[in-house]
């Protein structure tokens, strides 16, 4: 058996070279060149921001600090040392010192209406008149009993005197003629009830009946309300009890008259308080000589009480009232290196107290002759240039009305 042997086959082609600039050692070079060429190029470009965005952040300081804008034109008032009156304040109402719904005491049939709605009466003067023919008609036969009874009792006391009658007699003349006097003075009684009169000096209201109209007892008639004087009912808190005192002087301020006040004088203190409110119910009494105030208006009140120490007041327009604290734009006056003085507005933290009648009271933060800005604070910042305006403040005034 003949075997025969071939040889292996080898790949005798010549070995293959990479190429050159090619391999991983020159894609690394390239990317790190490209890398240097981008980021080169961002920092040109973030230079160049910075530097544009310096140049004009210089250029805006630069044009603000050659451009001043011109002072702000306000108004100023001056701190003054003053003695605000203290007053404990609080509401209430008016209500008449007499006020009644006239109505009739007896039924009956209105015949005659006496008065005219809307004005003036005097205690005793007649309003309406009911039916009462009847009642004159009894009148005249219990006087006509009177009469008779009368005489009676005058013969019977004649013939006692001269034992010529009993007493039995007299007795009886003079039970009767007590008995006509009673009829006459009862039927009279009833005739003074049918004719209505006022029971005191006032102001009628709308009248509410018609002639020819069956008026029940108690029926309504017309409201009758005097206005000489007038109570006002108002409170005030337990914690306050201690400086109320009866005869105080109490002021009050309508809406049907704004700006105009009523005095008048503390005449009851509840000398209860009230489980519910912790509050005391206080009473004034207030002449009304012109009749200005009506029962049932709302009063604003302020008691009057002992003056307090003087303080530094301003118009309460001055102060800026803030969630961060109240303040006062305070003048003050510079001078610059071309030796002109300058006015500006700093701004200045205060804590104000008790105001009136427009001022504010400064506890902290200003001292009596400090000049505040009382108009134009809208417009002004912290260290604005301002002109003082020609035009007069808010009016302060140096002494406050005495009570």
């Amino acid at each position: 058996m003949t075997m025969s042997t071939e040889a292996p086959v080898t790949d005798r082609s010549p070995e293959k070279k990479p190429l050159s600039g090619s391999g991983p050692g020159k894609s690394r070079v390239r990317t790190r060149r490209w890398f240097i060429i981008v980021g080169s190029i961002l920092l040109v470009v973030v230079g160049l921001f910075y530097g544009f965005n310096a140049f004009r952040s210089h250029m805006i300081a630069q044009f603000f600090a050659n451009n001043k804008p011109p002072p702000v034109t306000v108004s100023v008032a001056e701190a003054k040392q003053e003695t605000l009156p203290h007053l404990l304040k609080g509401i209430g109402d008016l209500a008449a010192v007499h006020q009644v719904d006239v109505s009739s005491d007896v039924s009956g049939r209105v015949t005659e209406i006496k008065f005219t709605a809307g004005t003036s009466v005097k205690k005793g003067d007649p309003l309406v008149q009911l039916f009462d023919e009847p009642e004159q008609a009894d009148l005249a036969s219990y006087k006509a009993q009177t009469v008779a009874t009368l005489l009676a009792l005058d013969r019977a006391k004649t013939l006692l005197a001269k034992s010529f009658g009993p007493q039995a007699t007299v007795d009886q003349a003079q039970s009767a003629y007590d008995q006509a006097a009673a009829g006459v003075a009862k039927t009279e009684a009833v005739i003074s009830q049918k004719l209505v009169r006022a029971p005191f000096n006032g102001e009628l209201g709308v009248r509410k009946v018609e002639v020819g109209q069956y008026l029940s007892a108690g029926t309504q008639i017309v409201s009758l309300t005097d206005l000489s004087r007038v109570y006002v009912n108002f409170t005030a808190t337990e914690k306050d009890r201690a400086i109320l005192k009866e005869g105080q002087t109490v002021q009050i301020e309508v809406d049907a008259y704004p700006g105009r006040k009523f005095e008048g004088k503390i005449t009851t203190i509840e000398p209860q308080i009230s489980s519910d409110t912790r509050n005391i119910r206080l009473q004034g009494t207030i002449d009304n000589p012109e009749k200005l105030l009506k029962p049932g208006m709302f009063a604003t009140t302020a008691v009057v009480l002992p003056p307090e120490a003087p303080v530094v007041t301003v118009p309460e327009t001055a102060v800026d009232y803030t969630l961060y604290g109240d303040s006062v734009f305070l003048i003050k006056e510079t001078k610059g290196q071309d030796g002109k003085s300058s006015l500006t507005a700093v701004r200045e933290p205060v804590t104000v107290g008790t105001r009136h009648d427009g001022r504010v009271a400064i506890v902290k933060g200003l001292k009596a002759g400090d000049r505040v800005v009382a108009v134009g604070q809208l417009k002004l910042q912290s260290g604005a240039a301002v002109d003082l305006s020609k035009d007069p403040g808010p009016p302060i005034p140096a002494t406050p009305p005495r009570y």
